[in-house]
């Protein structure tokens, strides 16, 4: 394509393809790529039962200072592109973590994508950045985990993808132990002994600024970790002049350990 083609490195789950240089030599570079993903498309559907083929779908990534121009007034330049190329093109509302840029999401056949790549060319050389650019860097794998019939998955774009197995172990694990028994109910197996390992406590101190996150709207995040690790967590209320909150999680080991995990990763 004669465009100079750089891949961000790859130990994270998204990376950063950077195309550069004269726009012949882009739509060309970006050609090469839609033909590239629809024969992926078609070569991964030869042994599936599925009739329709999905849309080839690429990622962009836009300065947000870029995007009104993009969208245009009152939606009239992104209604242009659509219709004028008949590729589906949607712009973020949010800018992508901890950069000034928002993803720019373009799908249709190959030859709807490289006619909308050109237009987005085109108003991106007439309306040129304001300010300095913060680029999104994609962080390596601390993505969100689900837990669905003992597997752990990971959210990657739109799709789970199954995660590696400690996870599943951990998450196993602190499943077959339940923290306590219900009261009035000697633990079945060997009487008077406790089948489950002995619960401990952990602390953690989070900054304040980030509490919101782990404990989500009306509690539903703290609700969901509870639910996952089988573990009993704890926030203590702010305490003035700090800037730091105390969360207890008690548990088994197994369970205090998925709970980290868990709040880490929000």
């Amino acid at each position: 394509s004669g465009a100079r083609i750089n891949i961000s490195e790859g130990n994270c789950p998204e990376r950063i393809v950077t195309i550069t240089g004269p726009t012949d030599a882009i739509f060309k570079a970006f050609a090469m790529i839609a033909y590239k993903f629809e024969e992926d498309i078609t070569n991964s559907m030869s042994n599936s039962t599925a009739t329709s083929k999905p849309p080839v779908t690429l990622r962009l990534v836009v300065p947000a200072s870029q995007c009104g121009s993009l969208i245009g007034k009152g939606g009239s330049k992104i209604k242009e592109i659509r219709e004028s190329t008949g590729a589906q093109v949607q712009v973020a509302g949010d800018m992508l973590p901890n950069s000034t840029e928002r993803a720019v999401t373009i799908s249709g056949t190959p030859d709807a994508i490289i006619q909308c790549v050109k237009q987005i060319c085109v108003v991106m050389l007439e309306s040129p950045p304001k300010g300095a650019t913060i680029p999104y860097r994609p962080k390596p794998a601390s993505t969100p985990v689900i837990f669905a019939g003992g597997q752990a998955y990971t959210i990657q774009g739109q799709y789970a993808i199954p995660h590696p197995d400690q996870l599943t172990k951990l998450h196993q694990l602190a499943m077959q132990q339940t923290p306590f028994t219900p009261l009035g109910q000697t633990t079945p197996a060997f009487p008077g002994l406790d089948a489950s390992p002995p619960a401990s406590t952990h602390e953690l101190t989070i900054p304040n600024d980030l509490i919101g996150c782990i404990i989500g709207r009306q509690g539903t995040k703290i609700n969901e970790i509870r639910q996952m690790s089988g573990a009993q967590i704890k926030i203590a209320n702010a305490t003035e002049g700090s800037s730091e909150r105390q969360i207890t999680i008690t548990g088994t080991p197994a369970n205090i350990s998925l709970a980290q995990y868990l709040i880490n990763a929000r």
